[in-house]
Formats: structure tokens, sequence, C-alpha cells
């Protein structure tokens, strides 16, 4: 079905009236989800540009990264650096360093004995038996990322899958979950040893910026592409806990990363109504219809004042850029815009709220430009 656009007009004369009276609520219902963790074990990125540079040869003086030794971190490099070789997108350098860090948490392993999985080897842990390569080419780190590399690229749209999806197409683990936890910190590591390179467009060789809904290497885009109004907890309104997009009705939004939807409601004003289907006003309470997405890293996203019921369910996986709901004004709203958050360690309360503007620059995605 064709949903109307408002006219160019009107839609400025109400985003002029929105920026000026916008007031989103921070009544959500608390429900703690549970989890470990800190602001650290987030991307703290670095801000090394978008790749331009190159990855840095692994023989060179590499820096020392989380609690990984230079061992750890030299493997990290040829991993990257033979991904480059290759003539792949940065997307695959995050894929291939996250699966190494769950499979070997980047040590050249050889015969671990009866520890070992099978006759597992490797940085990849991949199986002589299984057709990988001889005992000794899986346990060189360049031979081993470049099977690893072959391999993903005949996985069908590799590229747009989440990183656990892709990782398990290739290393078919009895843990196929497992690589989702290690997104974040590879994305750093690619950062930190491809000047930037996690920050640029994650499908294309260009070592550009990723911008405009384009999803970065890192594994995120942004909600839409909309002004930034009213900020993270601002002297004004201290206890509220995201971010403003401020954009016109029917606006499509995107999941910002892979992810597991955890709630989709009506979420309920401060007289206890669940009345979403028609537009909210100042005080009436409540985010209206709303979703929130559990990501990798304990990572939770929340997005607000939807038009009508979103297009996704609970349980439903969704990948970067997957389109949710659609924007409107539901709930303590004066006007059409999008109410953006992010929570830490799967944390709902306003205590796992971070700033999503400094978050999502970290990302490689930063939040604002107009429509």
């Amino acid at each position: 079905m064709r949903i109307p656009r408002p006219s160019r007009l009107g839609l400025l004369i109400a985003l002029v009236a929105t920026l000026v009276l916008l007031c989103c609520g921070g009544s959500v219902s608390a429900i703690l989800l549970g989890g470990l963790g800190s602001e650290e074990n987030t991307n703290a990125f670095s801000t090394l540009g978008c790749g331009q540079g190159g990855p840095i040869d692994e023989n060179s003086e590499l820096p020392s990264i989380s609690d990984y030794g230079p061992e750890q971190i030299r493997n990290a490099a040829i991993i990257i650096n033979v991904g480059a070789d290759l003539k792949l997108p940065p997307r695959a350098w995050v894929i291939a360093v996250a699966t190494a860090m769950q499979e070997s948490t980047l040590h050249n392993y050889g015969n671990l004995g009866a520890a070992n999985d099978h006759d597992s080897l490797g940085l990849f842990q991949q199986r002589p038996s299984a057709g990988w390569g001889t005992p000794a080419q899986v346990q060189d780190p360049v031979y081993a990322s470049r099977k690893f590399y072959e391999k993903l690229q005949t996985v069908k749209n590799w590229d747009k899958m989440s990183l656990t999806k892709a990782a398990q197409k290739v290393q078919r683990s009895a843990y196929p979950n497992a690589y989702a936890k290690h997104e974040a910190i590879a994305a750093i590591i690619v950062n930190q040893l491809a000047h930037g390179a996690a920050n640029a467009v994650g499908n294309s060789l260009a070592m550009a910026c990723a911008a405009g809904g384009q999803v970065a290497a890192s594994g995120y885009t942004i909600p839409l592409k909309a002004v930034v109004g009213s900020g993270f907890r601002t002297p004004q309104r201290p206890t509220h806990q995201g971010v403003d997009l401020i954009i016109g009705r029917y606006t499509p939004i995107a999941a910002v990363s892979s992810g597991v939807v955890s709630v989709v409601k009506c979420n309920e004003d401060h007289r206890g109504r669940r009345t979403c289907d028609v537009d909210g006003y100042p005080g009436k309470g409540g985010c209206g219809w709303m979703v929130e997405i559990v990501h990798a890293n304990k990572v939770m996203t929340r997005y607000c004042h939807m038009v009508q019921r979103p297009f996704v369910t609970v349980g439903q996986e969704v990948t970067a850029g997957d389109i949710i709901g659609r924007v409107g004004t539901s709930g303590n709203s004066s006007g059409p815009h999008l109410h953006f958050e992010v929570h830490l360690n799967n944390d709902r309360t306003s205590n796992g709220a971070i700033d999503p503007v400094r978050f999502m620059r970290e990302q490689g995605a930063p939040l604002g430009g107009d429509e």
C-alpha cells in the first residue's frame, strides 16, 4: 500500500513547529533484561579516518589493543592484510578477525592434544580432514586467512548478513551464535590496524566513510537521515534518555545493526491507556508505538513514536538497514520525529542509557543531516 506523504510546505511548517515544541517521553516501563559489562566494552572506536591509509604492515610496530598481546595483534594484522590483498571490502576483514577471535583468540594453535576439537588447527581452527589443507598449511596464518576468505566469497549475500551468520556459513561451528560477541572488538582492531576501515562503507573497496544510510564495516547504519533535535540528558531535559531525530511522518525507520527484536508494543501513557493509533501530545506520557532490538555485545536500541504498528515481531532477526516501522507522533510527542535510544548491558532502564550521538559516531554511522 502506498502511504501518502505530506506536501513539502506542510512538512517544513511541521518540522519548524516540532523543533520548537518537541517533547517526547521517558516513561517507558523499566524492565531489566540483565547482563554485565561497561561502556568500555562497547565500540570505543578510533578516529583514524575511514581506511584511506590502508592496513598496517604486520611486520611494523603495532599498537596495543584491549587484552590482546603482540602475537595476537600481529595475527589480526595478517588477516586484515590478506583480505586487502584479495580485494575484499572491510566488512570481510571484521568478519574474519571476529571469527578468529572466537576460534583461537587470535593464537596460531598447533595440536592441542586432548583439548583439541577433532583435528582443528591454526587461527581459524580449520580441519585438514575436512579439506582445508595440510596441517602445515592451516597453521600458516596467511594460508588460513586466504582459505577463510575464499570460502566466505562463496556465501551468497555474505556482506548483507549478520556477522555471526556469515561466519557460521564458513565455519559450521557447533556454537553458531558465538561469533557476534566479538564484533565490537573486531571492529576496533580493524580500525586500529587499518586506519579506521571499520568506519568505511562495509561492502565497498573505495574506503569512503559510510553516510546516508550506508552500512559501515562495523555493521552499523543510521536509523534514518534527519536533523538531531532535542539531545541526550540536556540541562533543559535531564531525564531525556535518547535523542529526537526530526523528520516527516511516514519516513521509514531502519534497524541500526543486526539483532533480535525484543519488544514491540504500544506503550501505555500516564493514565494507563494504549492509544497509539492517534497523535499524541506533550504530557500524555509513553513512547507510543515502539520497538526494541538487542544487538551484539549486549547493546539495545529503542525506537519510539511510530505512526502505526511496527513491521516487525518479537523474536524476529533483523539486519542493519531492515525497515522496522515508520515515523509518527504517537505517545508523549508534539510532532513527527523518531525518539532513538542506545542502552548498554541489555539494561532497558535509564541506568543503561548512553548518548546515541556519540555511540553512533563511534560506529562509523553518525546521526544527523537533512531529509
